[in-house]
């Protein structure tokens, strides 16, 4: 895809805040995991995985901006193996989500957080990342000023995320309060399985409509 335009102060620079807050800030595999496990484990434990989502998006942008996006135009086979990858990853999240253990997910239980580097890894197999990243520099990155652009892309990303993703684990943490027993908390996550599993589906079903 070529890009549309290239971004500038007075231009588009609102359109590219309003993208970036659509993107992060809407149900997705990284939202409904936050939720997760700001249910399970709590704000503080969850921070981590907040942190690598951030990070994780910077370096997915910077990287395909500044190149990975021309390879994957020249060997589609290369995005469409990482597709399929982080599709089967996130149905093993679904299931690692809807098996923890209510007795598990305490302080010092068996079952642990995402880690920072867990989840800077993930972006690279998530499917809506992939779209949110490749979307943001096909369509405000161009011309003689895409270098520029590209971080400009990331600047914006970069204040709008943690906000937004925070947003969920906060919701998590409130609906833990209404999870006093095991049974309440087993039905969440297994609500939280399904979700997941649905915007595997959902993301899949934008790219054919």
């Amino acid at each position: 895809m070529e890009p549309t335009h290239g971004l500038s102060l007075t231009g588009n620079l609102l359109p590219l805040v309003l993208f970036c807050l659509s993107m992060t800030a809407t149900p997705g595999p990284n939202n409904i995991m936050l939720t997760a496990s700001g249910a399970n484990f709590g704000f503080r434990r969850t921070l981590p995985h907040m942190c690598g989502i951030a990070c994780g998006m910077q370096t997915m942008i910077l990287t395909v901006g500044l190149g990975l996006g021309k390879v994957f135009m020249e060997f589609p086979v290369i995005h469409t193996s990482l597709e399929w990858v982080g599709g089967a990853y996130l149905l093993y999240l679904a299931w690692k989500i809807a098996n923890i253990s209510p007795v598990a997910a305490g302080a010092g239980g068996a079952a642990k957080p995402f880690t920072f580097m867990q989840a800077l890894l993930f972006q690279w197999v998530n499917p809506k990342c992939w779209m949110m990243v490749v979307g943001a520099v096909a369509t405000f990155a161009g011309g003689e000023t895409a270098m520029r652009d590209v971080f400009i892309i990331a600047a914006a990303f970069l204040a709008v995320t943690p906000p937004s993703i925070g947003m969920w684990a906060v919701v998590g943490v409130k609906i833990s309060r209404f999870l006093e027993t095991a049974f309440r908390r087993r039905m969440f996550n297994y609500t939280m399985a399904s979700l997941l599993v649905g915007s595997l589906v959902f993301v899949h079903m934008g790219k054919v409509l």
